[in-house]
């Protein structure tokens, strides 16, 4: 996939998906936004991928919304309408999507992260939404933030624009990971492998679950149990755990 802000690799079942414009944090232009939308469809589409990881080139993970273009008046509506598009196909792809971030995520930099599903951080980062504090509305990590972190948690951090580093973030559940800088992509390739290799179609349909819990009420939520919950038992993946049960080893799921 050819783009110009964002490199797009496919590595066996796993995509790596990297923000590419280091020379100003990887601050995401309109063009970044279209860019992203075109890879998480790509991602939501690929019938092969199992896992996705997403990181920041450079020593920022992503500072969110191009100010400059932002203040030029050069940012379309359309901006928040293809970003969070984006960021619901990831949220809703059956893939597990795995976010590295380093240094800064400010802004659309951690909303990006609360649409993936595991969230791995450098002790050190920096991570808030400072919308507020620029005039408008930090997009939907309004909605995405309180399930994470909870309520007033968020309210304190969307309202303040205050930032907390790799460690808070752990402390109160906004990442599940906090590695040292010094072993930061020793810990995310390791991670990165671990969930790739657990990433079965149980595991994925497990997910899809975990994303609707808070938007199904429980009969329609247990339909769409029952539903996924047959998904998973007629995968070989199913019959490869269970092979690997009886054989008393660890399960090795295939591509798809």
């Amino acid at each position: 996939m050819e783009l110009q802000t964002t490199r797009y690799q496919t590595d066996g079942d796993l995509v790596r998906l990297t923000l590419d414009r280091p020379e100003v944090l990887n601050a995401v232009n309109y063009q970044g936004t279209l860019e992203l939308h075109q890879a998480a469809q790509a991602i939501h589409n690929d019938p092969h991928a199992r896992a996705v990881l997403i990181r920041g080139n450079g020593r920022a993970f992503c500072t969110g919304i191009d100010l400059k273009e932002l203040a030029a008046e050069e940012t379309p509506h359309d901006y928040f309408v293809q970003w969070d598009q984006a960021l619901r196909l990831l949220e809703t792809s059956d893939k597990i999507i795995i976010c590295a971030i380093q240094g800064y995520a400010l802004g659309g930099g951690l909303q990006l992260p609360l649409a993936c599903d595991i969230r791995i951080a450098t002790e050190d980062a920096v991570l808030g939404l400072p919308a507020a504090k620029e005039g408008f509305i930090p997009g939907l990590g309004t909605y995405r933030l309180p399930r994470y972190i909870g309520l007033g948690r968020a309210k304190r951090m969307a309202i303040s624009g205050e930032n907390v580093d790799g460690i808070e973030a752990l402390r109160i559940g906004l990442v599940d990971y906090a590695v040292r800088p010094q072993d930061f992509d020793r810990e995310v390739e390791k991670l990165t492998q671990r969930y790739l290799a657990l990433s079965s179609e149980g595991a994925r349909q497990t997910k899809l679950m975990l994303s609707a819990y808070q938007d199904l009420p429980h009969g329609q939520f247990f339909e769409e149990y029952l539903h996924r919950q047959s998904i998973a038992i007629a995968s070989p993946d199913h019959d490869e755990a269970m092979a690997a049960f009886r054989e008393k080893r660890d399960p090795v799921y295939n591509s798809r």
